[in-house]
């Protein structure tokens, strides 16, 4: 095929420009609001099959012009459909207020105005190209694969060297490098045009709305340093705010106890993930005995200390300060980790992963940081059940596993993070957790204490002489009597109603201690009719996932006391919502057009490639949630999984051109599919967990293994299909692709939703349930009758 060089350069440009909005989005505003650009990109695909199925053109000729103006369209699209982003006024926090959110509707309609034309000329340009192929089709699919594949690989490359605003304006040279003989200097002045744009127009910049937006914006503030990862961009920030982060006593003065001392604030994205000592000083941390994570070093004394998570080196001195007999260091998100070995030098500070901590190893005390639970992937897996279960036996008999979490949101998640405790001592052969758990908070801070030895009474009187010096609570441990507890308490928490957002008085409360016996014991509470209290696990590892998304009208109605992280659920529920809109208008296509249909094989062409789209990204989307705990990096194992599986899709894809007998080719590689599917599901946990010890290109190349069967099989299917359905009936061709990129629209929403609700594995029971549809229906796949093939001079 003569257009496959700029067939591989429009899908290479069109997924980076994908990922590099995503990356603005992330940057800009918020990761949740990414959602809206897989959206949009695969809306645009979906539309522009529709579009070639009620208006394929007549002459190839014609077709060719098109083909080779699209370039020159899609570099002026993307310039200043970029523009328009950055010029975007959306606010995010009014979105979330029953007051003003209506105003907000235009701004995101604008961002669907912007992106839309590109990913629809995007769309064009790969139909168009099936459709002038129809003897070439595997080569045709082969070469958008391995393109796209290509462009993932490309732009993460791209983000170690460059700002995320300015991945856009790097990428539109592919695009304008892929135009035709004949329209290479329209591209070259379309290029010129979008780049000025883009360098001398409106200029991105982060949304007021972060956390990083006040404290650079205060008087003598200023950026020490800036770092460019693709999983984040980094900015240290010297002002006169910036402490360490601490749930630090009330009473610290009258114990003689300095308040932290001021740092360097580590900001990633905008958001604020450490607190670093100034160059040349070693961190401090007088302070300490005042902390609430003071109690676990009362309860193991002078402990042998292993830290997740070593906060910039401040950690390390707290524990230091505390009487730990010695101190290692987990510290898997490599910035901080290169920061914490040049402030405190001889520091055994590890990279492994802490799912997986070094075999027969043993602790006193293991102790997570409150910020791990956004500083990388695998430290907020960390908390789920099984990983905590694996904590409890690297103790020593008297040791004491410290997990603490946050209730300035909502006093639910210290329920939740208590359920998941609960699992992880059933996992660990413990039969009456209760017995094991001492609960200590300060009003916005819980540390949930555990150990694999019942706590007695001298440990429960050790943990109220330290509560009563600093005005901390206990919200539980062993032989509690709640309401005799409740004429003690230092820190107010009544509970609340969510649905009325009423506050229940009546003298102290501590709503936490009011329903821990009941999370403990996995009796209901009153907490979990409104709340979901399932414990995290490495199925469902979703730390920010307690709304019950079922009561919608009670979440919208509640939407401005709703955490931010806690959006990415309602996002996904109105694109899904949006795309189940475009999927039922283009599956109805050919009511509207009875000769896209054809009299033959309908129901099983709106079978088989619908199927094929959920089914091709759910297998992604999981092997992408695997691929970022074993590599523990978001950035790299989303770019690792997309780029391995379209690239050996785009060979399957280039092999299904040599089937003789296509069905038998579909169905043997539905069946390496399902057997893929099924071998993962068993042993693909456990070889993650036996090698996440190992350097990272080693993991890349089990990665390369695992991923590289599967792609294979997965890029037979489609070109086969297309080509049973018939040439010379571009329509149904172009229906084909539209319906393939219609249902792809529903795959992000719905599989993060499903992942949510049931877990990951859930998500890989659908995608076999999908193939094997999609197996089962090809053979009842026709060709279009003659009646339906529009004419080629």
């Amino acid at each position: 095929m003569k257009r496959t060089a700029p067939l591989f350069l429009v899908s290479a440009g069109a997924l980076g420009f994908e990922i590099a909005l995503t990356r603005f989005f992330a940057v800009a505003l918020w990761n949740e609001y990414g959602y809206w650009v897989i959206s949009i990109a695969m809306a645009g695909f979906a539309f522009s099959g529709v579009a070639l199925a009620l208006a394929a053109p007549r002459r190839d000729a014609t077709a060719g012009r098109v083909l080779a103006w699209l370039p020159v369209a899609l570099t002026l699209a993307g310039g200043i459909g970029f523009h328009f982003v950055i010029t975007n006024r959306f606010n995010p926090l009014a979105l979330q207020n029953p007051v003003t959110w209506t105003a907000e509707l235009p701004h995101i309609a604008a961002y669907y105005a912007a992106l839309l034309p590109f990913f629809f000329l995007a769309g064009l340009f790969v139909g168009l190209c099936f459709l002038t192929a129809p003897g070439a089709l595997g080569g045709v699919y082969a070469a958008d694969l391995a393109g796209a594949g290509a462009g993932a690989a490309a732009l993460v490359g791209a983000m170690f060297l460059l700002p995320p605003f300015r991945l856009v304006a790097a990428l539109l040279p592919v695009l304008a490098a892929a135009a035709g003989r004949g329209t290479r200097l329209a591209a070259l002045s379309a290029l010129a045009a979008a780049e000025a744009l883009l360098w001398f127009g409106a200029q991105p910049h982060i949304s007021q709305y972060k956390p990083i937006f006040a404290p650079a914006h205060t008087q003598g503030a200023r950026v020490v340093a800036r770092l460019q990862r693709p999983s984040g961009t980094y900015a240290l920030l010297d002002d006169f705010t910036e402490r360490v982060d601490v749930d630090l006593s009330d009473d610290a003065a009258m114990l003689h106890l300095p308040g932290p001392p001021r740092a360097l604030g580590l900001y990633r994205d905008g958001v604020r993930i450490a607190a670093l000592p100034f160059p040349g000083q070693a961190p401090t941390a007088a302070y300490a005995p005042a902390t609430l994570g003071a109690l676990a070093y009362r309860l193991a004394p002078a402990p042998r200390v292993l830290l997740v998570g070593g906060g910039g080196g401040f950690r390390v001195a707290a524990a230091r300060a505390l009487g730990a007999r010695s101190v290692s260091v987990l510290e898997p998100e490599p910035v901080l980790r290169a920061a914490l070995r040049r402030a405190m030098p001889g520091l055994a500070v590890s990279a492994r992963s802490p799912l997986a901590l070094a075999p027969g190893a043993r602790w006193d005390l293991i102790d997570l940081a409150a910020d791990q639970l956004t500083t990388a992937p695998a430290t907020e897996a960390a908390f789920a059940a099984e990983p905590l279960a694996a904590d409890l036996r690297h103790l020593t008999p008297r040791g004491v596993l410290s997990v603490p979490v946050s209730i300035r949101d909502f006093p639910v998640y210290a329920l939740r993070v208590l359920a998941t405790v609960r699992r992880a001592l059933r996992l660990a052969g413990i039969a009456h957790p209760g017995a094991h758990v001492i609960m200590v908070r300060s009003a916005w801070t819980v540390r949930v204490l555990v150990s694999p030895r019942a706590f007695g009474p001298r440990a429960v009187a050790a943990a109220r002489r330290f509560c009563d010096r600093r005005s901390f609570d206990l919200s539980w441990y062993p032989g509690i009597d709640v309401r005799a507890a409740r004429a003690g308490i230092f820190n107010d928490l009544p509970p609340i109603s969510f649905a009325a957002g009423t506050v229940r008085r009546g003298g102290p409360r501590d709503a936490i201690a009011d329903e821990a016996g009941a999370v403990l014991s996995h009796r209901p509470s009153a907490s979990a009719a409104a709340f979901s209290l399932a414990p995290m696990t490495l199925d469902r590892p979703f730390f920010f996932a307690a709304l019950r998304l079922a009561d919608l009208p009670t979440l919208l109605r509640r939407l401005e006391v709703l955490p931010q992280p806690e959006i990415a659920a309602l996002v996904n529920l109105a694109v899904l919502a949006q795309a189940a809109l475009i999927a039922l208008a283009v599956l109805a296509l050919p009511l509207a057009a009875p000769g896209i249909g054809g009299r033959g094989g309908f129901p099983a062409m709106a079978l088989f490639f619908p199927a094929l789209g959920l089914g091709f990204l759910f297998l992604e989307l999981w092997l992408i949630a695997k691929a970022t705990l074993w590599l523990d990096d978001a950035a790299t194992g989303f770019a690792a999984v997309l780029s391995l599986m379209l690239i050996a899709s785009g060979m399957g894809a280039a092999l299904s051109a040599r089937a003789r007998h296509p069905a038998r080719a579909v169905a043997l590689a539905g069946a390496a599919v399902l057997a893929w599917a099924v071998a993962a599901r068993v042993g693909l946990w456990p070889l993650i967990l036996a090698s996440l010890a190992w350097p990272e290109p080693a993991r890349l190349g089990l990665l390369a293994l695992v991923v590289a069967p599967l792609g294979l099989a997965l890029g037979v299917p489609f070109p086969l299909g297309l080509a049973r359905i018939g040439s010379g009936a571009p329509r149904r061709l172009a229906w084909a692709w539209g319906l393939n990129g219609a249902f792809s629209v529903l795959a992000t929403p719905a599989a993060q939703l499903l992942a949510r609700v049931a877990g990951w594995n859930a998500v890989l029971s659908a995608a076999m349930m999908l193939y094997a549809a999609a197996l089962l229906s090809f053979p009842l796949l026709r060709s279009a009758p003659a009646w339906s093939r529009l004419p080629r001079p």
